[in-house]
């Protein structure tokens, strides 16, 4: 029986060995198989994600024009020639130049358009020779790119009639324009590679003048008084320091350090004074004007450019006034009046008109 449970179990263990041999034989070929045909895939792995590529950047370029900078810098020494001018002409009004030589003691209340100007001037005789001119205002004016935005104006100038000589003789002058304590706005501009730039810049300036006159009257009838005369006058401009304002692109800025500007002036003028019937007067009144030894104080620091110092040579020009008086009661006057230049830049034509009330006694 032992014999029959041995010769069992070797049968078992004989017949498992053999089924372990054909499982094993039957799967070798299967995997074999598996590699040969095409639709038979291992499985997927993940691809390495791309790196993208960096952004492409085109510089910008470098604007050029700092040569133009640089020459803008010449418009600002024009500029303040012309300040220098008109300050001048607006002056003179103050002293009577629309008014004839000799008249009775007045004074006069006005204002202005063309530059903005209020005040009041007019004459005290001292003695039968001798009169004191005087005037007082506050202005604002502005021509070919500048703005005097606040600007009080003052002048004064004794005047020797020679009355004894009779109704054909000599007269003179001496007097000052004086306005301290001016605001002004200059502008400039030039042209880069990348587009313009314009610039407006504010700062302090103050203008002195003294001048000569020496002159003759002629009392030709009793309605009409013709002068003639020459005059000299000595102009400077001291203006301060300033740079460019803060703009967003101002690649070739500038900073104008504090200088005086200078010029002589040299006129020979005239007038004519005509009264109409009783209660209307006329005159009017020219001067050719030559400018000598003038000299700008503008001296600009440039980016790109350097220092920058114009220079400002001679200059000639055409100054004309004309006033209309109404009497309108006794020894009361409105005058209508205009003052002016004619001329090539940087003078240019200019016009001032307004009105007046004058009172004589």
């Amino acid at each position: 029986m032992m014999r029959a449970a041995l010769s069992i179990f070797a049968s078992i263990a004989l017949t498992a060995a053999i089924t372990l041999v054909l499982i094993s034989l039957q799967a070798r070929p299967a995997s074999a198989q598996c590699g040969l045909q095409a639709n038979c895939f291992p499985s997927p792995s993940p691809s390495p994600s791309a790196t993208p590529d960096p952004p492409s950047t085109t510089p910008i370029p470098s604007p050029t024009g700092a040569s133009n900078s640089g020459n803008s810098i010449n418009g600002l020494a024009g500029q303040r020639f012309n300040q220098m001018v008109t300050n001048q002409v607006l002056g003179q009004v103050l002293l009577g130049v629309n008014e004839q030589i000799n008249c009775s003691d007045c004074i006069s209340a006005f204002g202005s358009v063309g530059s903005f100007t209020a005040g009041v001037h007019g004459r005290k005789e001292l003695t039968n020779n001798l009169s004191l001119l005087a005037g007082l205002a506050y202005t604002q004016y502005g021509e070919n790119g500048y703005h005097v935005t606040s600007a009080p104006i003052g002048a004064f100038a004794l005047r020797y009639d020679f009355t004894d000589w009779g109704s054909s003789r000599p007269f003179f002058d001496l007097g000052t324009v004086l306005s301290p304590f001016e605001r002004v706005r200059y502008s400039r501009s030039y042209v880069t590679s990348l587009g313009t730039v314009s610039l407006d810049s504010s700062t302090d300036s103050s203008n002195y003048g003294v001048y000569e006159r020496a002159g003759w009257i002629s009392r030709i009838s009793p309605r009409d008084e013709v002068a003639a005369s020459l005059e000299l006058w000595q102009l400077w401009q001291p203006v301060s320091g300033y740079s460019d304002q803060l703009v967003a692109f101002n690649p070739f800025n500038a900073t104008v350090a504090s200088g005086t500007d200078r010029t002589n002036l040299v006129k020979l003028g005239g007038q004519w004074t005509h009264l109409f019937g009783s209660s209307v007067e006329a005159n009017i009144n020219g001067a050719f004007v030559q400018s000598f030894a003038s000299s700008s104080g503008v001296v600009a620091t440039v980016t790109g450019d350097g220092l920058v110092a114009p220079t400002m040579g001679n200059q000639s020009w055409f100054e004309y006034g004309g006033r209309l008086g109404f009497r309108i009661a006794q020894g009361w006057v409105a005058d209508l009046f205009v003052n002016g230049t004619l001329g090539p830049q940087p003078v240019g034509n200019t016009i001032h008109g307004g009105v007046g009330l004058r009172v004589n006694y």
